[in-house]
């Protein structure tokens, strides 16, 4: 028996199709997902994982739709403020970052860095 005829995940002996790879779906996701965590991400997935971090840090820290927080803070929890997805300017002039609904605004006050942080509203999009 050669390695063809056994399932690439649990070695078990592969019955039906002689191009078969594995015993079942579950065999074929697991040695997927595990063929996936060995190798380098791409770019695409790096970025894609700092936006859903950023996202889950902004929701945390803006409960009521506006909030100030310090930059530190955010940072601790991973926070990438060069991660974003688009961005809004206020008629003051001031230039909102958006991670999908969740924006931020870098403030210095008292000599510390801030986000002041705001939710997507509907007047934002005229």
């Amino acid at each position: 028996m050669n390695n063809r005829e056994k399932c690439l995940a649990c070695n078990r002996k592969l019955e039906g199709r002689t191009d078969k790879k594995f015993c079942d779906p579950y065999c074929k996701s697991t040695w997927h997902y595990n063929k996936s965590r060995q190798s380098n991400a791409s770019f695409y997935s790096k970025v894609d994982r700092q936006l859903k971090t950023n996202r889950k840090i902004l929701k945390q820290f803006n409960k009521a739709g506006k909030a100030t927080v310090r930059a530190q803070t955010v940072f601790d929890e991973g926070f990438d403020p060069n991660f974003f997805t688009h961005y809004w300017k206020n008629k003051k002039g001031d230039v909102y970052l958006f991670v999908y609904e969740f924006g931020f605004l870098t403030r210095i006050e008292n000599g510390k860095k801030k986000f002041v942080l705001i939710t997507w509203q509907d007047y934002m999009s005229r």
